[in-house]
């Protein structure tokens, strides 16, 4: 009896909620402004894609270690330590731009209150047609061009490379920017949604060593932009006219107005009305009355 009397002591001393200080409170409060600000930042960075990679190692870490798969387990365990020395060293830039934004007075003060709410790359078909009137307008020019429109994966990093557009996506403002002599036809254009937000955007170049060699740069840019996001890239070639695409790291090259317009029409999010889907149930209900 006085044995389960311990065993139901020690239960109560689990299950009980320990004593909370005023301290214990903003102890809690500042940790979890941390993991709020740090998961922000991931979330806004390429390194999301590197975090979601790291998860399915944990998971098959977690599969090997209840089927006690000691081997794997081994060389998981030596391979933290390299593996966040790599980390850092590949995230370096990332890690020093969080630095400055956490010295920002605004981000201490309003971070943890701030909308988070991020604005993806949803765009219309008025969008599309300007973006396909643009480039193949560019291309009978011979006029290099490269747009990156974003899609779920955000492209600030590369936004803060550029100027600062901000303006409704169309074929003529396109075709001004990527005019020769002019002061933002170099480098890369980024479009949110149905807006251009930035120019002359460098961009990362690929490193894949299967594209043809008779790519120039502006290729390799529109390659390697599509290799570490989502995003698709439309190239326009200033040496032969020709229209390609880049997503996912792969190259279509010398495409037409109508396949362009298939492959943006697709990545525009399906939405259903409901206000036409409710006027066609009511129509519907109506017919069968009349009958």
């Amino acid at each position: 009896m006085s044995d389960l009397t311990a065993i139901l002591k020690n239960i109560t001393k689990l299950l009980s909620f320990p004593k909370m200080k005023f301290l214990d409170f903003v102890e809690i409060f500042i940790i979890a402004w941390l993991i709020y600000y740090i998961a922000r930042w991931i979330k806004n960075t390429r390194a999301w894609v590197i975090v979601k990679g790291l998860l399915v190692v944990l998971i098959f870490w977690a599969i090997a270690s209840i089927l006690n798969f000691d081997v794997i387990i081994w060389a998981l365990t030596n391979a933290i330590g390299v593996g966040i020395t790599a980390l850092i060293i590949l995230f370096q830039p990332e890690l020093r731009k969080a630095l400055e934004n956490l010295g920002q007075k605004s981000v201490v003060s309003f971070g943890l209150f701030s909308d988070v709410k991020e604005e993806r790359g949803a765009y219309d078909e008025k969008t599309v047609e300007e973006l396909v009137k643009g480039a193949f307008e560019l291309a009978k020019t011979k006029t290099g061009a490269l747009i990156v429109i974003q899609q779920e994966v955000p492209l600030k990093e590369y936004e803060d490379t550029g100027i600062c557009i901000d303006a409704v996506v169309t074929a003529a403002l396109l075709i001004n920017i990527f005019e020769h002599n002019t002061p933002l036809h170099d480098g890369a254009v980024i479009v949110r949604g149905n807006r251009i937000t930035a120019a002359t955007c460098y961009l990362p170049l690929s490193e894949n060593m299967k594209l043809s060699k008779d790519l120039g740069t502006r290729h390799r840019a529109g390659v390697g932009v599509s290799e570490v996001t989502d995003s698709l890239t439309i190239i326009v070639s200033e040496e032969t006219g020709k229209v390609s695409i880049a997503k996912n790291g792969s190259l279509v090259y010398n495409v037409d107005g109508e396949f362009l317009r298939t492959k943006l029409t697709e990545l525009i999010p399906k939405k259903v009305d409901s206000d036409k889907r409710l006027f066609g149930l009511l129509k519907h209900k109506e017919e069968e009355v009349r009958k």
